[in-house]
């Protein structure tokens, strides 16, 4: 069975948000999570990805800068702000609200 892109795209932010939340990540290191995370089961697109991070850093949710690589190009990392821990834990909250909404209203 596929997962529904739609079901998941209201919801990038959150992942993202999530993944920053244990660590400064780069972007091709947060869609491998992705796959990792979900079995295989759900590909994020880089250009999904990537428009996302850039917009969450013009809302302040997370912030960029230059890795020190020895070896290799040089990558961009990003951390999650004190706004994006919060705007995480409030979208974590809508997002448990709506499932027990939801839940319900599948019930036979």
């Amino acid at each position: 069975m596929d997962v529904s892109s739609d079901l998941i795209r209201g919801h990038i932010d959150t992942m993202l948000l999530g993944f920053l939340k244990s660590g400064d990540k780069y972007g091709y290191e947060m869609g491998k999570m992705v796959a990792q995370k979900s079995g295989g089961r759900y590909e994020l697109k880089e250009p999904s990805m990537y428009s996302t991070i850039r917009r969450l850093e013009a809302q302040g949710l997370i912030e960029a800068y230059w890795g020190d690589e020895t070896q290799g190009a040089r990558r961009r990392y990003y951390r999650i702000t004190p706004k994006g821990t919060a705007v995480h834990a409030q979208n974590l909250k809508n997002w448990a609200y709506a499932k027990s909404v939801i839940d319900q209203l599948l019930e036979v």
